[in-house]
């Protein structure tokens, strides 16, 4: 090791870095791994929140119907087994979460949340 200093992925940028999501230039130290800032993985993660929803609306719509054909419930609990499908859609909606979120991630999709500048002047 050079001198016992560790090297770090940060040593390999200069101060002034553009994240690939927004294309804005920030300090290095606010841009993680992926230089990726903060507001992108912010705008990211509430994305894959509501894209979630539908991932877990799947899956209580599967429990639902395996409660409905195998289980066979009684109108007893039927309190209960609604219960238990709400807690499976907000379930199944954290998990499906975090699998878009990965895939975006994974992804890395370049500008995804660039604006691109106005013209100032008019064209004649």
């Amino acid at each position: 090791m050079n001198g016992g200093s560790r090297i770090s992925w940060r040593d390999r940028y200069p101060d002034e870095v553009t994240c690939v999501r927004c294309l804005k230039v920030y300090d290095q130290v606010r841009l993680d791994r992926m230089l990726w800032c903060e507001d992108c993985r912010f705008r990211a993660r509430e994305r894959a929140a509501r894209y979630g929803w539908f991932g877990g609306l799947a899956f209580g719509a599967a429990c639902a119907t395996y409660v409905w054909f195998a289980i066979r419930p009684t109108d007893l609990i039927v309190g209960a087994w609604t219960a238990t499908l709400v807690t499976a859609v907000w379930i199944g909606q954290k998990v499906a979460r975090e699998f878009i979120y990965g895939g975006m991630r994974f992804r890395n999709a370049r500008a995804v949340d660039a604006v691109p500048p106005s013209l100032d002047h008019d064209i004649e």
